[in-house]
């Protein structure tokens, strides 16, 4: 439990000086240190995912789900970029003592990943960047509310897995991300980021869309046609890879997301 609100305080805390040897523990965190052009800060990362071309020469300190401290520790660093869930809770408080200050991210809505990213740049000393970056995404967003907003929104079903049957709660920020596009997730009443749901339970939400990672996953529905989404023809896989990877990037991953769900169920104007 100490070592839990040692984190908490130094998650918290902002730095004296903006740093100079960061260790990224997520790929999209990753992800947003190139967004803001300081890729140079980075002394290690976590293993996992495609590796962004500017962070080739990055090490690695360990996976997700495991760390490895000795390699941490080697590379000395001065600020640590940690996505909870990305580090089994003996490691985060094996950090905590450490007394390395920590900065957490797990945002729950696109307007959150977009003050991280802001906050992210004040740590690595890119303020500007980031206030820059920040101002760009908020006016990105902001354009898809207001294009693709429905007075009734559309009800879909975002399916992480098929055997067992997996798909988002509310927590998750692909939950916003559909709201973003006029839409709603049939099981955001969910706390669970990733729940796992019964298939009767989908046939009883009748979505009206479905979205999968491939065109299997999608196929296998068709099999009940008194589904909304399969009696309309509106089965769809994941227009973006990136709608799962809470970065900037997100958002045009998010525009992808409304255009796909756009054309399959235009709006009613």
């Amino acid at each position: 439990m100490r070592g839990v609100l040692l984190l908490a305080m130094l998650t918290l805390a902002a730095p004296l000086m903006a740093a100079t040897r960061v260790v990224s523990l997520a790929p999209s965190l990753s992800e947003i240190v190139v967004e803001l052009h300081a890729a140079d800060l980075l002394v290690g990362q976590l293993k996992g995912g495609e590796r962004l071309p500017a962070l080739a020469q990055v090490p690695s300190v360990g996976r997700y789900g495991q760390i490895d401290m000795e390699r941490l520790l080697s590379v000395k660093p001065d600020l640590l970029l940690l996505w909870p869930d990305s580090v089994p809770a003996a490691q985060r408080d094996q950090l905590a003592r450490l007394g390395i200050p920590v900065y957490s991210a797990e945002p729950h809505s696109l307007d959150e990943l977009i003050d991280q990213i802001e906050a992210i740049g004040e740590q690595l000393g890119r303020a500007q960047q980031g206030r820059e970056r920040a101002q760009q995404l908020r006016e990105q967003l902001q354009a898809l509310r207001t294009r693709y907003h429905r007075e009734q929104p559309l009800r879909v079903f975002y399916q992480v897995w098929d055997k067992p049957l997996y798909t988002l709660g509310a927590a998750q920020i692909v939950s916003d991300a559909l709201a973003v596009c006029g839409a709603r997730n049939v099981f955001a009443d969910l706390k669970m980021p990733a729940p796992q749901v019964s298939l009767e339970s989908v046939l009883l939400r009748d979505p009206q869309v479905i979205l999968a990672a491939n065109q299997a996953q999608l196929d296998a529905w068709k099999a009940w046609p008194q589904v909304d989404a399969v009696r309309n023809g509106r089965l769809l896989q994941v227009p973006d890879k990136g709608l799962e990877r809470p970065s900037g990037q997100m958002i045009e991953a998010t525009a992808r997301l409304c255009q796909a769900l756009e054309a399959t169920a235009p709006v009613s104007r």
